[in-house]
């Protein structure tokens, strides 16, 4: 290979890395559910380090029947959970998941998640990428008590 082709094909190389590596997800976890809870949440902080919004568009695990992307709305005086299509991350910013905002709702539990233990979460984003990672269970008290619809 010459340097001429050397060079064409680190810059396709630095390219398509590029393009795949523009999402950080820190500090992930999983609520502990008590004894026959059927749903949690996951909570994490997703930082987008490239020059183009890219969104959370889905995420799985194999604990769970379902998962869905979820926020919080107030409905006739009602803190309640909604569905939402995607969980954007702003250019060269970041978007929280945490208790009382956007977050990954998992349902149809196949266990209780306890508090020590993990779960294997895989986040699928616009920009085709995919992240998988192994997040601790953690005992997360909530302050307000509120109704998911599903």
């Amino acid at each position: 290979m010459n340097f001429r082709t050397s060079l064409i094909a680190a810059a396709f190389s630095a390219v398509s890395f590029s393009s795949f590596a523009a999402i950080d997800v820190s500090e992930p976890y999983a609520r502990a559910t008590p004894p026959h809870a059927p749903n949690s949440a996951a909570f994490m902080t997703l930082k987008n380090s490239g020059d183009e919004l890219v969104s959370l568009v889905e995420a799985a695990t194999p604990v769970a029947g379902t998962v869905e992307l979820h926020t919080h709305a107030m409905h006739d005086g009602m803190m309640k959970m909604r569905q939402v299509e995607t969980i954007d991350v702003p250019a060269q910013g970041m978007t929280e998941l945490k208790p009382g905002g956007l977050h990954v709702m998992l349902f149809d539990l196949q266990k209780p998640l306890k508090e020590g233990e993990s779960l294997t979460l895989t986040l699928t984003f616009s920009d085709g990428s995919e992240i998988t990672k192994e997040i601790p269970v953690k005992k997360v008290m909530s302050g307000a008590h509120m109704k998911h619809k599903h």
